[in-house]
């Protein structure tokens, strides 16, 4: 039988340098030594007579020929994470732990719900639950940073199963200087005031989705926290529906007038990172998501 020349130890520090954006990046997050970082890369150009990465300025980036062996590699990877996740879910039985990664905008009632069912279902099971906003949640399948995550985007090469869709609904309070103009709005009247902005709590890829693009912004955390500055009269913002019932039955918040994009559709999907090796708890909290689907 051939001996590789190649470890996956060292392919996980190649996609390490890749995706955290260099070599002292990969070598905090790997909790080694630069030097070491450096030494496992040029050990691996060395071993495969090929060069995977070149210099740009400052910054290390693949070429064409480390593009596709670094694509394979993180498949073979994964297929390792499968098979030690396998080997612990064998010998643990039920799971000592499962990490859920929830987006935001997913409804808070129905996480609890679905939580309070988990707490019945597998009582010796520790959940940690985590919320994340935007590229969050891909960053954490990406990653392999939990069991279950709520996303949506779903990254290439993962399935995943439709959970619901999220309306977000451009508001501000009542006494909004917008609604004030008592016509239909453009963008050219938005710009002029303050947005809500929430901040993406995702590291390598962020984005700024339904952010106008004005200079007047103000960024918080979390969604609460965008519909309590709204609530403050201190900026617009666009928010999931469930948490707009009522504040507008109340006449505290209204929708904006706008002349298009008053609302917009998000869906939500729970993708499973470890599907072959399944634990009886982390089979438990993907029934549970699928089950809520239809309860209101």
């Amino acid at each position: 039988m051939r001996v590789a020349k190649t470890t996956l130890e060292q392919w996980a520090v190649l996609a390490a340098v890749v995706d955290h954006g260099g070599f002292a990046q990969a070598a905090a997050v790997l909790n080694r030594s630069q030097s070491a970082v450096s030494y496992s890369i040029a050990r691996l150009q060395e071993s495969l007579d090929v060069p995977l990465l070149v210099g740009e300025g400052r910054k290390s980036v693949l070429t064409s020929h480390g593009e596709t062996l670094l694509k394979r590699a993180r498949e073979l990877l994964n297929q390792m994470n499968v098979l030690e996740f396998m080997a612990s879910s064998l010998k643990r039985g039920w799971e000592s732990e499962i990490k859920l990664v929830v987006d935001a905008a997913f409804p808070r009632n129905r996480l609890l719900r679905i939580v309070a069912q988990l707490r019945q279902s597998c009582p010796d099971t520790q959940l940690q639950v985590s919320d994340v906003v935007l590229s969050g949640a891909e960053q954490a399948i990406i990653e392999g940073a939990a069991d279950l995550v709520v996303t949506s985007r779903v990254p290439p090469g993962y399935l995943s199963d439709w959970l619901l869709d999220v309306t977000f609904v451009a508001v501000a309070r009542a006494d909004h200087p917008l609604l004030q103009l008592q016509r239909e709005l453009t963008v050219a009247d938005l710009v002029q005031h303050v947005q809500a902005v929430v901040r993406d709590s995702g590291t390598l890829n962020p984005r700024d989705e339904g952010w106008l693009g004005a200079e007047r912004r103000f960024t918080v955390s979390s969604v609460e926290a965008s519909l309590a500055t709204v609530s403050a009269g201190l900026a617009y913002a666009w928010l999931p529906d469930h948490m707009l019932t009522e504040p507008l039955h109340r006449g505290a918040l209204k929708p904006l007038p706008l002349v298009t994009g008053r609302s917009r559709s998000v869906s939500l999907h729970a993708v499973l990172l470890h599907p072959e090796a399944l634990g009886p708890a982390a089979r438990a909290a993907a029934a549970a998501f699928q089950g809520d689907r239809d309860t209101k």
